[in-house]
């Protein structure tokens, strides 16, 4: 979700303001070409700003990058619909796509999504039915315009990405292709505030963020005159989602409104899900697949939340071209093969020294025809005493998971939003406080692609608490690398649905690891680690039960991949900074801060970052626009209930003469029977307080 992961490592002329100017691009040819694109490239109108109005009356601001096509004909269109601000907040990472799509004879436009950047309206919380029947609106509105030949396509990373995912279960009739990178299916299961029903930490972080957003006002030499009036309505309605996502702990109606995994054989356009190893996201992909549209492919590769041009860790790939291909083949019917690429390509992993930031990730590509995959098998292995073994144990016993709350300290950033840093560290000092099994050491490399599952008998007094699983890679005399992970809320079932509170005493608990696409070599060991909390991952559970393991009656089921045949080279352009030289940004953009430590002799466990105030310059429009932000964790290492996270998150407009600063800041802690939170937000004008609110409220477990 969170803009700042791409940060730098009505009709045509209806405006207001300012707005209404146009700007001519130069054909200049892009960094990268696309295999078939006939036209070559051509010279391209920007124009900053135009209304479309919506079904009620609300107009949603765009900015469009129209070809000049040499006969003067129609063409397809491409959408990207977001709520960060395309007018000065995502700005610079705007023009990396949409001028050079618009060169190869795309007409691109951004569009602010309501109550956000330049458009009217208010949103209260994310993905509801106005959102969606807008985007609709805004491809039909699109698809009538006379630049456009009726065939329009749809993309963006994130939120963006599942906007498109939902746009396409609606089925507009000039929607034909999409391409959704880092995007969410399951907004429960796969998104930014759960984990197998255990609350992010992240969760807190967006819950701060989202608010200064949607408290940010319209540009003055845009709106014009009103300009005032619609930031004050922004601020007297500001909502705070926060409470929301919290309140709905279960995988109810709230979390299936937009999860289009949910709605089965809705989606019948073609679709390029693009994902990241490194990121919170990085189930979709596999899971879209695995759905049976037979009109989708995936791209994996291992970097963060980010689009793959910027892709870190890398090696990252040129989106642009990818994307091109992909547009010729369904907006222009261009036989270019891209029908006939493998359904599944992957970054596979190797094992790599563990550090918090890597420039490279070790690996090489792998590719599937179909996904589920006919190479991919089943391996059963068993726990033992630390073991993990391929026959099971009858004598195998019982072993308490441990409750360690410093367990999580090594685990990085959970969707590694584009912070220096932030990658897992060494698992072995988490280890050390977990309960682990492990193989001997491997004869033969094995090699995985899907997801690892648990099917674990733990006998508990009630059925509350967490349990976090690690698959882990052991080399020889060398540091632990995580694989994957998952964690568990064990009051709810596998669906999201809260068990039985009375099913106390032994029960079965399913659990499913993360996607991913690793190599474990000769010589290493498999080491499964488990223990009851994954801090500051996500919160602990304030109503711990002690959990025993059932170690006789647990296993795993690994997904070894047997590739019947060499693995076809995929042919990915190089990513390249792609962005007019005319338009080049000055970034101011301190380093980054990170901090562990204990206070008063272990009595409590802090940690934390901070990145002071980055500012891109925008000399084209005479704005400026920084965001500075930052997260302390806290607990007590003996008592879950001591838990508490705390984001501010500023953004900062500035011109001459004028400044706009909103800041905002979160504190959420875990109490005996559920969450606090304390929530404030401010927005100044020149230095003078316009708005002041606070949000103050206790959420029960419903269970937690």
């Amino acid at each position: 979700m969170p803009y700042g992961a791409d940060r730098p490592s009505g009709s045509i002329g209806t405006t207001g303001g300012a707005g209404g100017t146009s700007r001519r691009l130069s054909a200049k040819a892009a960094e990268t070409q696309p295999v078939s694109s006939p036209e070559g490239t051509v010279p391209v109108t920007e124009i900053e700003h135009c209304w479309i109005a919506m079904r009620d009356g609300v107009r949603l601001s765009a900015r469009l990058w129209l070809p000049e096509m040499p006969d003067g004909a129609p063409t397809p269109a491409i959408l990207e619909y977001i709520p960060y601000r395309k007018r000065d907040m995502v700005r610079a990472r705007d023009e990396r796509k949409h001028p050079v799509f618009a060169r190869h004879g795309y007409a691109c436009l951004r569009v602010d999504m309501r109550g956000t950047g330049q458009s009217e309206g208010l949103m209260a919380d994310m993905y509801l039915d106005d959102e969606r029947d807008d985007a609709v609106d805004v491809i039909d509105w699109i698809a009538r315009q006379s630049w456009c030949d009726g065939a329009v396509g749809m993309f963006g990373t994130s939120w963006g990405g599942t906007a498109s995912l939902q746009a396409a279960a609606r089925r507009p009739d000039a929607l034909k292709a999409i391409i959704a990178v880092c995007a969410t299916n399951d907004r429960f299961n796969d998104d930014i505030h759960y984990m197998g029903g255990a609350v992010l930490a992240d969760s807190v972080e967006w819950g701060a963020t989202l608010p200064a957003i949607l408290a940010s006002p319209p540009d003055p030499e845009i709106a014009g005159p009103g300009w005032r009036e619609l930031w004050q309505a922004r601020l007297d309605d500001l909502a705070f989602p926060l409470e929301s996502w919290l309140r709905h702990q279960t995988r109810d109606a709230y979390w299936r409104r937009g999860s289009v995994c949910d709605e089965p054989g809705a989606i019948t356009c073609p679709v390029l899900a693009i994902g990241g190893w490194a990121d919170r996201y990085s189930n979709t992909v596999m899971n879209l697949l695995a759905g049976g549209h037979d009109q989708c492919w995936g791209v994996i590769g291992p970097w963060g939340h980010h689009y793959p041009d910027k892709g870190h860790p890398g090696p990252g790939i040129s989106s642009q071209q990818l994307a091109l291909r992909w547009w010729d083949r369904w907006l222009k019917g261009v036989d270019n093969g891209m029908d006939r690429e493998p359904r599944l390509t992957a970054w596979c992993q190797d094992y790599q020294t563990p550090r918090d930031l890597i420039d490279l990730r070790a690996g090489h590509w792998i590719s599937e025809p179909q996904w589920p995959a006919a190479s991919v098998m089943e391996q059963r292995l068993h726990l033992n005493h630390g073991q993990l073994m391929p026959e099971p144990m009858p004598d195998a016993g019982s072993a308490s998971v441990p409750l360690d709350l410093t367990v999580g300290m090594a685990a990085g950033d959970t969707g590694y939003f584009g912070r220096p840093g932030g990658l897992p560290l060494d698992q072995a000092p988490d280890d050390a406080v977990s309960l682990i099994f492990e193989t001997e050491p491997l004869a033969e490399p094995v090699e995985i692609l899907g997801a690892a599952k648990l099917r674990l008998m733990v006998d508990m007094k009630t059925p509350e608490g967490q349990i976090a699983i690690r698959l882990n890679d052991v080399p020889p005399g060398g540091e632990v690398h995580r694989v994957t992970y998952a964690v568990r809320n064990l009051a709810l079932d596998e669906a999201g649905q809260a068990v039985d509170m009375n099913a106390a005493g032994h029960r079965y608990v399913e659990i499913t690891l993360a996607n991913t696409a690793y190599r474990f070599a000769a010589g290493h060991r498999i080491r499964l680690s488990i223990s009851a909390s994954y801090w500051p991952i996500v919160f602990p559970s304030s109503r711990q039960s002690r959990v025993t393991l059932v170690v006789s009656d647990s296993t795993m089921t690994l997904p070894v991949r047997q590739a019947t045949e060499p693995d076809r080279p995929t042919e990915f352009g190089a990513a390249s900074a792609l962005i007019d030289e005319a338009r080049h940004r000055v970034v101011d953009a301190p380093p980054l801060e990170r901090w562990n430590e204990q206070i008063a002799d272990g009595a409590i466990l802090k940690s934390g970052w901070r990145q002071p105030l980055l500012v891109t310059h925008h000399p084209e429009i005479g704005l400026d626009f920084g965001f500075e932000n930052s997260a302390d964790y806290s607990i007590s290492p003996d008592d879950p209930s001591s838990a508490s996270v705390t984001f501010s998150h500023r953004l900062v407009y500035r011109r001459q003469g004028w400044e706009v600063d909103i800041h905002s800041k979160v504190t959420v802690s875990v109490t005996q029977n559920g969450f606090s939170i304390d929530g404030w937000l401010d927005a100044l004008e020149n230095g003078a307080r316009v708005k002041h609110k606070t949000w103050q409220n206790q959420v029960l477990n419903t269970p937690s």
